[in-house]
């Protein structure tokens, strides 16, 4: 009889394992499954934790996720879009909540592997994808694109298999997972494997889109930084220094930042709008989605963008003081619960830094790429304790 339940529990925890590993995959597909696979992991989860969590960034997440279905349904009737992203709430917070109470309760070696593997064929099929963008643009665009409406004009919907068919979100999904992949090998074999970072920046570089180049540079900075003797760290600021033109000219296109018609151009238009017509912003927020109708108003000019190109101000914009501060200190509290797992606050804000910075230029705060990194780092950094001066250099 024990052995049967031994045995019970061994194939209910491999089923989460695979869950685990199809939901990382699952966002990637064309078809819309991923919050099936959320939903079925995380009950999956549930009944393979032995105690439920408790804890302060469960507490505030129920308070954002309330107070937003309240705004929700108090703007009722929503359109198709609008019910969509309103369903990303509820399937993608309880997929973190779910996700990480499971990890915090069990040895999670074998787990690590299999998501190693899980994003080997994850980024192979996101190299993939992009060869083929750029093989049907006749390679025309493999030095970098001149402006952000060209790089979009690489995405053919009709050559779309993998990822995502918006160049920015595809861009910040690759940062997001292409950062987590350069640091599986710093927690499993405790080194820096360099073509990992080769690779994750060739992807980033292919995509077309400043937002995964600027995180990842800064994420992969802060590594180095972080490992690196003072010898080395004066070498590294001189490589860094050498490539700034470059990388003002070529990945951020500087020369162009303010142009309507590009991306950076765009957000900063958004954000004037949204600190010049702070009062008009209700108290309580403007209302599921409302970034349409407010930057349709105020914004000098609006490409019909859904929020305001800013997790933190489409917080406040949407659902006011409660949303924003609930949304900042759920943020907060993980950190913390990170720390009570981990007390490791170097590898915290390596893992931290490039998810804030796209997240001060991109999300609307429930996505699920925001949440599968948060649960892949809790995977990560709660797994031992890392020395970053003792890890090794690896080229493979």
């Amino acid at each position: 009889m024990i052995q049967r339940l031994r045995t019970m529990d061994s194939k209910k925890t491999t089923v989460c394992e695979v869950l685990f590993c199809l939901a990382l995959l699952a966002v990637f597909l064309p078809i819309k499954v991923y919050p099936l696979v959320f939903l079925l992991a995380s009950l999956f989860f549930f009944w393979d934790t032995p105690k439920l969590l408790r804890s302060f960034w469960a507490l505030f997440l129920v308070i954002f996720t309330g107070y937003a279905a309240l705004i929700f349904l108090v703007d009722l009737p929503a359109d198709r879009i609008e019910m969509t992203n309103f369903l990303k709430l509820p399937i993608n917070f309880t997929f973190l909540y779910a996700a990480v109470g499971w990890l915090a309760q069990r040895d999670n070696s074998k787990l690590l592997h299999w998501v190693d593997i899980t994003l080997h064929i994850a980024l192979g099929l996101t190299l993939a994808q992009l060869l083929i963008y750029h093989e049907a643009a006749a390679f025309q665009w493999i030095n970098g694109s001149p402006s952000s409406a060209k790089g979009s004009a690489l995405y053919k919907p009709s050559l779309y298999f993998w990822g995502l068919a918006d160049k920015n979100m595809f861009g910040a999904r690759i940062a997001l997972l292409g950062f987590a992949y350069v640091l599986l090998p710093v927690v499993r074999v405790r080194a820096i494997v360099w073509w990992r970072i080769a690779l994750v920046l060739a992807l980033a570089w292919l995509s077309l889109s400043r937002t995964p180049m600027v995180a990842l540079f800064i994420g992969v900075f802060s590594l180095l930084w972080v490992s690196f003797n003072m010898r080395w760290r004066i070498v590294l600021g001189v490589i860094v220094a050498a490539a700034l033109p470059f990388v003002a000219q070529k990945v951020i296109r500087i020369d162009t930042i303010t142009a309507s018609n590009d991306g950076m151009g765009v957000r900063l238009v958004y954000w004037k709008a949204f600190f010049a017509h702070f009062k008009e912003i209700s108290p309580l927020g403007n209302g599921f989605m409302s970034g349409r109708d407010f930057l349709g108003q105020h914004a000098a000019f609006y490409h019909g963008e859904p929020h305001i190109h800013d997790t933190f101000m489409s917080c406040y914009l949407d659902f006011g003081i409660i949303g924003f501060l609930s949304y900042v200190l759920f943020l907060f509290y993980f950190y913390r619960f990170c720390l009570q797992k981990q007390a490791n606050r170097v590898f915290w804000w390596v893992a931290g830094i490039p998810l804030l910075a796209i997240m001060m230029i991109l999300y609307s705060g429930y996505d699920n790429d925001i949440i599968l990194y948060l649960v892949l780092v809790f995977l990560l950094g709660s797994a031992h304790p890392i020395d970053f001066k003792q890890l090794k250099w690896r080229a493979a």
